[in-house]
Parts: structure tokens; C-alpha cells; sequence
């Protein structure tokens, strides 16, 4: 299939899990994709792949580290420097678990689920919006249906690392759905549309900060990643979903999100409170 020929592709978290069976799946296409994570030595097996099933696919890598702002930035300006228009950028990468701070001092679950793909966001509407028909895909989790408020320290700088659990991880997937929500109405008059969704159970590497036994038993109960992308690839080629913006999937449908994200003055403190705490940077 050549489906997505001459269509340009960023995918975070790239890797390996979703964002590894998202590349691959996008480049069998005739995608070109871009594949960003912070290691270029586990890329290049990822890379190597690609090209030995799909000797004519234009894949490669971008260094970032969602965790980094400066690494951000540099990504951008590289991805900008090409001059080629985004098709899609998809906000795949994530953590959980943690107990760490970020390179600016945030805790490193908010700096790498929601910080720093809010910054590569902005960094790369420009060419987004050059896009026939732009899109911007965030990949959240049903885990956000549990939110019921949200405490805004957590967009703070900290001096030393707490845990973070499944209720913050919670928290950054309920903003990644706050996020997309947002940019759909800022974005209303661009050809840009935006899209939030949850990829199902899956036995990726989200929770790599758990136990080793723990992480085992978990992944027995869950799909694949190859399943799970499949929703995420969905929102970012789906014909059908051009006139569609800000609404959230699963399983490749429609469904309704938690009741507090449809809240624009939420969605807007959010977007507020982000850009006050990456200012600095």
C-alpha cells in the first residue's frame, strides 16, 4: 500500500511499543516518518526494520527529549529547518511510575506526558498548518475518565522528586484530552483538526518503572501494541475524520470523554498555566 505517499509523519516515543507498530504500520504506507525519542542506539534497530521490509521507505530519526525543553526547542528548529509541511504529529510517547525530575526541574511523568509534547506542539504548528490537512493526534488513556479535579502544583518546579502514581498518570492523560480539545477551538479557522483517544490495554513499555514481576503479570492480561495502534493510526489518516477536530476515540469510534474535559475555561487554565511554566525555559 502507497496510501500515504508524499505525507509527512512525526511520531514521539518511537522506540518501541505503540510508537514502534505506529511507524511501522505508517511507512508500510508510503508514509515519510520521522521517528523521535531520545536514543538514536535503539532507534536504529527500529530504523534497520523499516528498511529491510520496505527497501524504498523514508524513515528517519529526530533526537528528542520530551523531558528536556532545550531538547524540544532543538527538535523543532530541526524538523522547521527541512522546510517540509507536518501532516501529522502524534503525541505517542509517555511514562508512568516515576519518581524523578525533569532536565527544568517538573516532575518528569508531567514533563514527559504533557510539558513537553505541549511545547513541540506550538514549536510546530507552522508546519502544521502548511499541511493540506493538518493533524495533531494525542494519545491519551481511558485512565483520564478518572479525573475529578486537577491540581495545578503539579505544573509547578519541584526540588526534589516525589512518586508518581496512577492517579498523576491519570492526570497527564486527562490533559492530554484538555490539550486537544483546546487546540481544536484555537485552531478553528485552520485547516487543522485535532484528536484525542485511548489505545486500548496494551503491553507496552508505559509502565517500564514498575517491579519486573510486576510488569509481567500485567502484560499477560493486555492486546498488542500492533492492536493497539491501530486507533492512533486511525485519527491520523482516516479520511472520513477530516472534518472532524477535538473529539475522542476508542477502539477507532467516537466516545464520550470525562464530562469535566468538555469545560473550555478548564481547557483554557490549562493552556495558561502551561505556557507560565515553560516560559522560563
Amino acid at each position: 500500500m502507497d496510501d500515504l505517499q508524499g505525507r509527512t509523519f512525526v511520531v514521539t516515543g518511537a522506540s518501541s511499543g505503540l510508537g514502534r507498530a505506529t511507524v511501522e504500520a505508517l511507512a508500510a504506507r508510503g508514509g515519510r516518518v520521522i521517528l523521535a525519542a531520545r536514543s538514536e542506539e535503539r532507534i536504529r534497530p527500529v530504523l534497520d526494520g523499516i528498511r529491510t521490509q520496505h527497501r524504498s521507505a523514508a524513515v528517519e530519526f529526530l533526537h528528542l527529549d520530551l523531558a528536556d525543553l532545550a531538547s524540544v526547542r532543538r527538535a523543532a528548529d530541526a524538523f522547521l529547518g527541512t522546510g517540509r509541511p507536518l501532516d501529522v504529529l502524534m503525541n505517542n510517547a509517555g511514562v508512568a511510575g516515576t519518581r524523578a525530575l525533569s532536565a527544568d526541574g517538573f516532575d518528569l511523568t508531567y514533563a514527559a506526558n504533557h510539558i513537553g509534547p505541549f511545547l513541540l506542539t506550538q514549536l510546530l504548528l507552522p508546519a502544521i498548518e502548511r499541511a493540506p490537512q493538518g493533524r495533531i493526534v494525542n494519545v491519551s488513556s481511558v485512565a483520564h475518565m478518572q479525573v475529578k479535579a486537577v491540581d495545578w502544583t503539579v505544573l509547578e518546579r519541584r526540588t526534589e522528586p516525589r512518586k508518581s502514581g496512577f492517579a498523576d498518570y491519570a492526570v497527564t492523560k486527562f490533559m492530554n484530552v484538555l490539550h486537544a480539545k483546546e487546540l481544536a477551538r484555537r485552531l478553528s479557522t485552520t485547516r487543522v483538526t485535532t484528536y484525542a483517544l485511548h489505545p486500548g490495554g496494551v503491553a507496552s513499555n508505559i509502565w517500564r518503572a514498575l517491579p519486573g514481576p510486576v510488569q509481567w503479570v500485567l502484560k499477560l492480561f493486555l492486546m498488542s501494541n500492533e492492536e493497539g495502534a491501530l486507533t492512533q493510526i486511525h485519527c491520523a489518516t482516516a479520511p472520513e475524520l477530516a472534518g472532524a477536530t477535538g473529539r475522542y476515540y476508542v477502539k477507532s469510534r467516537e466516545e464520550r470523554s470525562n464530562p469535566l474535559a468538555d469545560d473550555p475555561a478548564l481547557a483554557a487554565e490549562l493552556w495558561t498555566r502551561t505556557e507560565r511554566a515553560i516560559a522560563p525555559a
